[in-house]
């Protein structure tokens, strides 16, 4: 459906509608993607550090200021997230003996199997853009990346 069927509006040009079907069609992947994560009592934030604990297991223990650089929303309060994922053991976290204000953490055998049992979700996502195929995803990809400025 277009956007302007959608939302039952009108922009001022080509450029307000390409950014808000952009914000709506953000939100719109986003809540069906939370939906699939509600199942597992765990929000997109805390999927997101656990996904880059596990991606960077060898490395670990991480920081948190390791952990905030590679989060999809750089605004995220990572202790405050790291927090509730250790409350659920779903992460370890140990005080920096050179450094005690600064956390290290690391991902519990709870948390990858949190992450396995949720591989379900993952496909899930995927088959948000089902509509597009593989060459529209990658122009869609490398559009992404030009409007962020990386080309």
């Amino acid at each position: 459906m277009r956007i302007e069927d959608e939302i039952k509006g009108r922009f001022r040009n080509e450029y307000h509608k390409g950014l808000i079907n952009l914000r709506y069609t953000v939100n719109y992947l986003s809540y069906s993607f939370m939906q699939e994560l509600k199942k597992h009592d765990i929000t997109e934030s805390q999927y997101n550090v656990l996904r880059i604990l596990r991606g960077f297991q060898n490395e670990a223990p991480l920081t948190v200021g390791f952990i905030k650089e590679r989060m999809l929303d750089k605004s995220s309060d990572v202790s405050r997230i790291v927090d509730k994922l250790f409350n659920k053991k779903l992460v370890n976290r140990i005080e920096n003996t050179k450094d005690r204000r600064q956390k290290l953490v690391s991902i519990t055998e709870k948390g990858l199997d949190l992450l396995n049992k949720m591989y379900d979700c993952e496909i899930k996502a995927d088959l948000l853009l089902k509509n597009l195929s593989l060459e529209e995803v990658q122009d869609l990809n490398f559009i992404l990346d030009k409007i962020r400025g990386s080309y």
